[in-house]
């Protein structure tokens, strides 16, 4: 009877626990009647196939080296990867533990023949793992096009109704009194400080400095969403008019780097330097010709 372990693996949280029993199941029987004696399980959840950042297959990968099995038994070679190159060099790795990748559901024969067949599975894998992305993305930009919501966390001052932006209107009232502020020069830890003392928070925590900022710069405000170079301005509904918002990212654009301005020439700037508790002439500098004797 030969040692070996199981690898099992779905995609995302759409998925349930119940996938990981099914390949268990599938992948215990075949063990049992092809004489295995399983001796590990290896399980990742929620991971995507065509990467092999998954913790437990990297834990699998690592043990391999000990060389204590001699197969890694998977409901199917989809399971194991997505990825073309990444399941050829793994493969590799295990093969040179002496230790090979069987599929408890694809029948491939340890013949010439049988290396094309597993070839094809495997690109099949990695072109169906390409087409439901695609499938998802084109999806996904439909939906924004009818003005719906495609996920993603929602701003502060909308909720989701039916993958509809909503305004939530107390909220939408802080938001549009953040923006009146600053465009009217008042510094953001003032903001702070005001909406504190009116008892207003953000989701029952006091704001602070990123977030006011945050929504500061969110177009979405402005009912502009722009996504892979497409603009939407259909999901969601303006709460901030367009030229307050425009004088805001104005203004916060020109408060990114303060008021210095980064072409003033110090004088003595690399000519002296600090050591030892005093100031001394940096003497490998080359001293400004403004200041010499």
């Amino acid at each position: 009877m030969q040692s070996a372990v199981i690898y099992a693996r779905y995609s995302s949280d759409a998925q349930t626990e119940q996938s990981i029993e099914g390949q268990l199941r599938v992948c215990n029987e075949y063990a049992k009647k092809n004489n295995y004696l399983i001796v590990d399980t290896y399980i990742d959840r929620a991971v995507t196939g065509t990467t092999d950042n998954r913790v437990a297959f990297q834990k699998m990968i690592k043990d391999s080296y000990k060389k204590q099995w001699s197969a890694v038994i998977v409901y199917k070679l989809d399971r194991f990867s997505r990825n073309k190159y990444e399941m050829a060099m793994h493969k590799k790795t295990l093969k040179d533990n002496g230790i090979k990748v069987v599929s408890a559901t694809e029948f491939v024969p340890d013949t010439p023949e049988g290396i094309i067949f597993e070839s094809m599975l495997e690109g099949y894998a990695e072109y169906y793992s390409a087409e439901l992305s695609q499938k998802i993305r084109r999806g996904n930009n439909e939906s924004r096009r009818k003005g719906n919501l495609t996920g993603g966390i929602i701003p502060y001052g909308y909720k989701n109704v039916n993958k509809k932006a909503v305004i939530v209107p107390e909220h939408a009232d802080v938001v549009r009194y953040i923006y009146s502020q600053y465009s009217a020069g008042v510094f953001v830890k003032d903001i702070i400080a005001d909406l504190s003392a009116k008892g207003i928070f953000y989701y029952g925590k006091p704001f602070v400095q990123n977030t006011i900022y945050k929504i500061l710069k969110n177009e979405r405000y402005s009912g502009i969403y722009r996504f892979n170079g497409e603009v939407f301005d259909n999901i969601y509904p303006q709460i901030v008019p367009t030229e307050i918002f425009e004088k805001v990212r104005k203004k916060v654009n020109e408060n990114r780097y303060g008021k210095k301005s980064l072409e003033v020439d110090f004088l003595l700037r690399h000519n002296v330097i600090y050591a030892n508790g005093q100031y001394k002439i940096n003497k490998a500098a080359k001293f400004n010709e403004s200041i010499k004797p």
